[in-house]
């Protein structure tokens, strides 16, 4: 049976893969509360407008660049999320686990990233 969660997460996945920002506000209406905490090794944000200016980001820095999802598991309204990050040619170039807090609509609230930094 396929976790209540793992549609929301793979709609969250899918708006960082989307390449405009209309499109990932739409995949945001489906996944994320507007409120939404991100955090990873680099960055915080707080809300839609910050996160989606952080991805667009990450799209100048690996052009159509995306993630992947190769493990998923969920509980009490958390998940953990194993994944590998892609280039435009389908290579992956990095990897790391992602821990997700939802609400009480099933939407993400909290999502913390863990990677590796490159050296330097």
């Amino acid at each position: 049976m396929k976790n209540k969660f793992a549609d929301t997460w793979e709609t969250y996945t899918a708006s960082w893969k989307a390449e405009s920002a209309a499109e990932k506000r739409a995949l945001f209406e489906r996944c994320l509360d507007p409120a939404c905490r991100y955090n990873d090794p680099l960055i915080k944000t707080k809300g839609w407008d910050a996160l989606e200016n952080y991805m667009l980001g990450f799209h100048q820095q690996i052009p159509k660049g995306y993630f992947v999802t190769t493990y998923f598991l969920a509980h009490s309204d958390k998940s953990i999320a194993r994944w590998e990050m892609r280039n435009g040619e389908d290579v992956v170039v990095g990897d790391g686990i992602s821990y997700g807090e939802y609400n009480e609509k099933g939407y993400l609230v909290s999502m913390t990233g863990f990677f590796e930094l490159p050296p330097g």
